[in-house]
């Protein structure tokens, strides 16, 4: 894996159910740099931190091999990197093989693998349809959530090096689908609740899931 852009965003405000909300989740690459500290990116600007930044969710990263399918399906869109507002655009990064509890070294920093992403409204508004949000809870492309072992800087061109697999843990792409065609499996959810380094918030929606479908 090969970081290909490094991403910080600008706040920006919309209205939503006649309410103002403003959003970090506009993102554009940075030719310098970017920090990646103990519970968000340096200079990045992070609004809502009851769903984003803290030490379980400092760092998202998205597959630059997903954009593909996302340009086929809104080609009119200005694309560019950052869109899913990821703070690094990675080649190679496969959900489907990254566990949960993974550890990387990426530039300077160790990263350690928490979750995966958890789509809302924001991301429809900034892709200027909200059906984008249906498509991405269906898709098994979710990108990462990593809490910071190491703080350090990152650069474009950056190898990811694995440095431990944790072979015990489910993957991202398996969390991912207990929010949609997995509801029901309640061997794999139960799976999840005992990963310990799961990120708290994920393991309490993963609950009322669980407590549902029991």
């Amino acid at each position: 894996m090969q970081v290909v852009s490094t991403n910080t965003g600008i706040p920006v405000t919309f209205e939503w159910m006649g309410q103002p909300i403003r959003t970090g989740i506009f993102k554009y690459q940075r030719e310098e740099p970017i920090f990646l500290g103990e519970e968000d990116v340096v200079d990045d600007h992070v609004i809502d931190r009851r769903y984003h930044g803290g030490a379980e969710k400092a760092c998202y990263l998205y597959s630059a091999d997903h954009y593909t399918f996302w340009k086929e399906k809104y080609p009119d869109l200005n694309w560019q990197w950052g869109m899913f507002g990821e703070n690094l655009t990675v080649i190679g990064l496969d959900e489907s093989e990254i566990r949960i509890g993974d550890r990387f070294q990426i530039g300077e920093s160790v990263v350690q693998v928490t979750q995966p992403r958890q789509p809302c409204f924001k991301l429809g508004f900034r892709f200027g349809d909200q059906s984008v949000v249906d498509v991405f809870w269906k898709l098994l492309y979710p990108g990462i959530y990593v809490r910071i072992l190491q703080e350090g800087k990152v650069r474009i061109g950056d190898q990811i090096i694995k440095m431990n697999q944790n072979m015990e843990s489910i993957t991202v792409s398996e969390v991912f689908s207990i929010f949609d065609r997995n509801r029901k499996n309640l061997d794999l959810i139960q799976k999840a609740l005992l990963e310990p380094f799961l990120a708290e918030s994920c393991r309490r929606d993963i609950q009322k899931i669980y407590d549902i479908a029991k």
